[in-house]
């Protein structure tokens, strides 16, 4: 299965803050370049986000609902049940990473992707995870003060304000300046996607060095990660069999059901981890672990999900949703009536 290149630099930015941690004036160097990376990361998301394509997302409610229901319900319910694993299988602190995890919003760039190399349906992919990532922004910090409580380093009004004012605010100026500054983003994605790209890796080595100088890492084992890496195989493969499945039983046709897996089953290192580092403060290091490892893995198995789906045979990728084929019944019933 492929390994993500980028995955390969986060594996190596994280080695670089295990050797050369920024201390002192660097940390402050370093934390406040992490925050404006961010906030830039997202006003690029704001600018990128078609405003008629939103609007035109919002037709399709129904497929959108499932996918924050996946998201935002079922996920942190999985997530809680898990805390019967403590501490026999996780550590409380790598389960604290794992519940947070559960909570972060789904994934845009990714699930774009596979949905259209497993000729689903790309607009709603794209309407779905954009929606979840604006979602994230307000429902992330709330449920994590809910379900962490104090385990998530103190959770405040304070906390959401700061997520707001380095995510959401950001995203909306890039919106209202997306009219006059949309051309040369399209003309520049490459460029720009490496900003994005860059953005994270600065977070991760920030985050990783306070707690290289917090000293936690003796709380992990590599009996403990490989206990992590089994939940998080059995709670990715729940969510997509229940997206997948699920999907069908709620009538979805074909390229519904695969924008729904692909974008209710993942969720979002580049959302996941700014919120971290507000959220955890010194324990962002240990708290995104469980992220980080999940984001590969889900790389990994969806990419090898899409490939098979791409080789479907054609009548069965335009064979109309059980919610189709019972209108034209009625239809037909009513002129022949």
């Amino acid at each position: 299965m492929p390994i993500d290149p980028y995955i390969l630099a986060l594996l190596g930015t994280v080695g670089v803050a295990a050797l050369l941690p920024a201390r002192g004036m660097g940390a402050d160097v370093a934390g406040g370049a992490s925050t404006a990376a961010v906030a830039l990361l997202f006003f690029l998301y704001g600018a990128r986000l078609s405003t008629r394509e939103a609007l035109d997302g919002l037709k399709h409610w129904r497929l959108h609902v499932t996918v924050l229901a996946c998201t935002f319900l079922v996920f942190p319910l999985l997530g809680l049940a898990a805390k019967g694993l403590v501490p026999y299988v996780l550590t409380p602190a790598l389960y604290s990473g794992f519940l947070f995890l559960t909570l972060v919003p789904s994934t845009i760039q990714s699930s774009i992707a596979f949905t259209s190399m497993a000729r689903g349906n790309v607009p709603a992919a794209i309407c779905a995870g954009s929606f979840s990532s604006l979602a994230g922004i307000v429902l992330t910090p709330l449920l994590a003060a809910a379900l962490l409580g104090n385990s998530g380093g103190g959770f405040s009004a304070d906390s959401v304000l700061k997520i707001v004012l380095q995510l959401l605010v950001p995203f909306l100026a890039g919106q209202f300046l997306r009219r006059w500054i949309g051309g040369f983003i399209a003309r520049n994605k490459k460029v720009l996607g490496l900003v994005d790209r860059g953005s994270i890796l600065l977070v991760v080595y920030t985050a990783f060095s306070e707690g290289m100088v917090q000293g936690i890492w003796h709380q992990v084992t590599p009996l403990r990660l490989g206990a992590l890496l089994g939940v998080e195989a059995v709670l990715l493969a729940v969510m997509l069999a229940l997206t997948w499945y699920g999907a069908k039983r709620l009538g979805f046709g074909r390229g519904d059901r695969i924008a729904i897996q692909f974008a209710g089953s993942k969720k979002s290192l580049a959302a996941g981890l700014p919120m971290a580092s507000v959220l955890f403060g010194a324990q962002a290091s240990l708290a995104v672990l469980p992220l980080m490892l999940f984001h590969q893995m889900q790389l990994m198995v969806c990419a090898v999900i899409a490939k098979r789906r791409s080789r479907d045979p054609e009548d069965f990728v335009t064979e109309p949703s059980p919610v189709e084929r019972t209108r034209t019944a009625a239809g037909t019933a009513t002129r022949s009536g």
